[in-house]
């Protein structure tokens, strides 16, 4: 089975946001056609939303495609149980991985290492900031050898 999750911002502006929704509906429908049928979603604001949100629409047309949410901690899980719209992905979820009880310093770390452990390809929202959890992100799929598919938005759009 081949996997791909995604990484990127949570505060992508709203100028930006369709830019970034056609970018993923692009990347999800090439790993598609690339024969990938898993995908992971961190269940973040912003970018791992969106990605959550295609992945699930695309489900409607390929019924073997399945969505993952990678949640950092229980009280993350909760919270998210509670608003209306990210239970209703959430339970269209073939898996739930709630990777810390707690919440501590290294939760997100954590999970986006679950996340680019499992998968072959990693989708990231990037604006080119050297600092953060999606750099970091990047960082760990080039260290691990995976298949990195960048999407460039705001501070590296010429």
């Amino acid at each position: 089975m081949k996997i791909c999750c995604v990484t990127g911002h949570r505060d992508i502006p709203e100028s930006l946001t369709e830019q970034v929704r056609q970018g993923l509906i692009r990347e999800v429908e090439k790993a598609i056609r690339d024969g990938f049928t898993y995908f992971i979603s961190g269940f973040a604001e912003g970018t791992d939303l969106l990605f959550a949100e295609i992945v699930l629409e695309k489900q409607k047309e390929h019924e073997a495609v399945q969505l993952e949410a990678a949640i950092p901690y229980r009280n993350r899980y909760i919270k998210l149980m509670k608003a209306e719209d990210t239970k209703a992905m959430l339970e269209n979820c073939c898996h739930v991985e709630i990777v810390s009880e707690k919440l501590a310093s290294n939760v997100y770390m954590k999970r986006n290492r679950y996340m680019v452990d499992r998968s072959n390809r990693v989708i990231a929202v990037y604006d080119g900031r050297e600092t953060g959890g999606t750099v970091a992100t990047i960082r760990l799929a080039h260290s691990k050898r995976k298949e990195l598919r960048e999407i460039p938005v705001g501070l590296m759009i010429q």
